[in-house]
């Protein structure tokens, strides 16, 4: 870890009057931030009216990861992604399983992490054997110069960029970053703003204009949705969400529903029960996607990949584990259909 932290200007803010500045890289748009004080996310700095991002290079975690934890299921399967993350978030989720860095700057006022230039990011990729660069465990909007830094190199040596995102980042941002940008999963966390404001401390509208611009824009797209009982596990906005996907996203999306077990301030709920998961499942797949997986549930079967036009197994999943592989050149080899995706 380190003690001093080496400070990068940051992208996507404005100065304002008196020394203050916007900061316009997510949702939030920060403004009118005072000298020595910090946008929402807590890693984005005013130091003599200028934004600096305090993040940059420190990494607080990596690890080598089937793309399939992300999770992906539709890109690059069996594949392995190396995985990194700095501090921080601009969400305050109730539910974070990864609270301890997430929040860490917000509840602390800390900044850890240990220095990695984007290059030797780029270089254990690929001695790792991995596929892809994945931005996840936290927010990765709110290091957004590094990861773009990191995903120009990756881009150019071959290797893919994931993003595992509350889809709170701006038009402007992702316009920016989308070319090198292969593949996004996205949390849904819910279809009420009141949720959104409750227990995330953030807006409904702007993750569902995101969702719909990383389609627009030639990105891959997986939704998942954290099943929490008696916040949004009805029926009403299961359908809401999945009419959503169909209509807005496209019926190709794959998306994710996960079971919730008790985490950081929402330990007085009970897990998600698995029939609520296969009722999630059947909406979606009534609604007219065609695929939608159960996830953080053992012993299901909603893990592996069907064709959605002659129901046969494409892909059969225990985990994170790959045991059979059937698509032949991004088709069913029992119909011939187009299966969406990824796969090369």
């Amino acid at each position: 870890m380190i003690g001093v932290t080496i400070l990068k200007e940051a992208m996507f803010y404005e100065k304002s009057v008196d020394n203050r500045v916007n900061c316009n890289l997510c949702s939030h748009r920060c403004q009118n931030i005072t000298e020595s004080k910090r946008g929402l996310c807590g890693v984005r700095e005013n130091i003599d009216g200028k934004l600096f991002s305090l993040v940059y290079d420190r990494l607080v975690a990596r690890s080598v990861d089937p793309i399939e934890k992300k999770p992906l299921f539709h890109f690059l399967p069996g594949s392995l992604s190396y995985s990194i993350s700095t501090v921080g978030c601009n969400f305050r989720c109730d539910n974070c399983q990864n609270f301890d860095i997430s929040q860490l700057p917000r509840e602390r006022k800390a900044i850890i992490g240990r220095e990695t230039p984007p290059e030797a990011v780029v270089l254990a990729a690929k001695q790792n054997g991995c596929k892809s660069i994945a931005y996840t465990y936290t927010e990765p909007t709110i290091f957004f110069e590094y990861a773009l830094d990191v995903a120009k190199l990756a881009k150019a040596e071959g290797l893919k960029n994931v993003f595992v995102t509350n889809g709170y980042i701006t038009e402007e941002a992702l316009r920016e970053i989308a070319p090198y940008l292969d593949a996004a999963n996205i949390d849904l966390k819910s279809f009420t703003d009141a949720f959104y404001r409750k227990t995330c401390g953030a807006r409904l509208q702007p993750v569902l204009e995101s969702i719909k611009l990383h389609k627009k824009l030639g990105i891959w797209v997986e939704l998942t949705t954290l099943v929490i009982p008696t916040l949004n596990d009805s029926e009403e906005e299961l359908q809401q969400i999945a009419v959503f996907i169909k209509d807005e996203v496209g019926p190709e999306t794959p998306w994710h529903v996960s079971g919730f077990h008790p985490m950081y301030k929402l330990l007085d709920v009970v897990s998600t029960p698995v029939e609520t998961l296969r009722k999630a499942r059947q909406i979606g797949l009534e609604t007219g996607l065609k695929y939608v997986y159960v996830g953080n549930v053992p012993r299901e079967n909603g893990e592996s990949t069907f064709c959605p036009k002659c129901g046969k197994t494409l892909i059969q999943r225990i985990g994170y584990r790959i045991l059979e592989n059937n698509i032949d050149c991004s088709k069913c080899p029992y119909c011939g259909a187009e299966i969406d995706g990824v796969f090369v």
